[in-house]
């Protein structure tokens, strides 16, 4: 029988004291951590979808509530070059209403295609021309000289590019491209309704979206 010594002995109760307490600590069940707390997310604002473009169907411009009126798609040719969004403070079905209705208003444009700026500036001032008599067309060309300022700075525009043109009472119109004011406003009302008239004119840009900015299903 073989006899340890008694220096040792103590030893290794120690051990086997220490063994016998990490195996109840290792098979232990582990105390579960607290779920996470949960961010509640906030709601999304409904939008209406037009080529894969999405407009929020209300919008706030420096404190006005706005909402979409229309929105549709212009073409040339057989090629689509950019959808646009007209809101206003209260539903407009003809020209009149919605050009002559007081409060903040805003013309949002996401490009569809990349198209140069300057031939943007081309369909814009041959837009304003059709749409303007010549006496209404003198006063306005400071804000045609500024539009044709932009084309020099912003080359070209990319599909997925947004530009905005703003009316807002006691400031005048602002021009936005991609999300960036651009120059001083211009104070005029003329300005910006020949502006509207582009696309809500006699001889409008395009005739299917006239119909659909102002909410009319063709």
């Amino acid at each position: 029988m073989l006899t340890l010594p008694r220096t040792l002995l103590p030893l290794l109760m120690a051990i086997a004291t220490l063994s016998s307490v990490s195996v109840i600590a290792q098979t232990a069940p582990a105390t579960p951590a607290p779920p996470a707390a949960v961010t509640p997310t906030a709601p999304s604002v409904p939008a209406t979808e037009v080529s894969g473009v999405k407009f929020d169907n209300t919008m706030d411009l420096r404190g006005s509530k706005l909402q979409l009126n229309g929105v549709g798609v212009r073409y040339k040719l057989v090629f689509k070059v950019y959808t646009a969004g007209l809101y206003l403070g209260k539903k407009a079905t003809t020209p009149e209403e919605a050009i002559d209705q007081p409060g903040n208003k805003r013309l949002q444009v996401v490009m569809l295609r990349d198209i140069d700026a300057r031939e943007l500036d081309k369909l814009f001032l041959r837009g304003v021309e059709n749409n303007t008599s010549k006496s209404d067309f003198a006063k306005v060309i400071p804000g045609v000289i500024r539009m044709g300022q932009m084309s020099n700075e912003y080359k070209q525009l990319k599909a997925g590019d947004v530009f905005t043109i703003d009316w807002v009472d006691g400031t005048g119109t602002i021009f936005s491209i991609k999300g960036k004011p651009f120059g001083e406003p211009f104070k005029e009302p003329e300005f910006f309704n020949a502006l509207l008239s582009i696309w809500l004119g006699k001889q409008p840009a395009d005739w299917k979206l006239k119909d659909a900015l102002l909410g009319n299903k063709s």
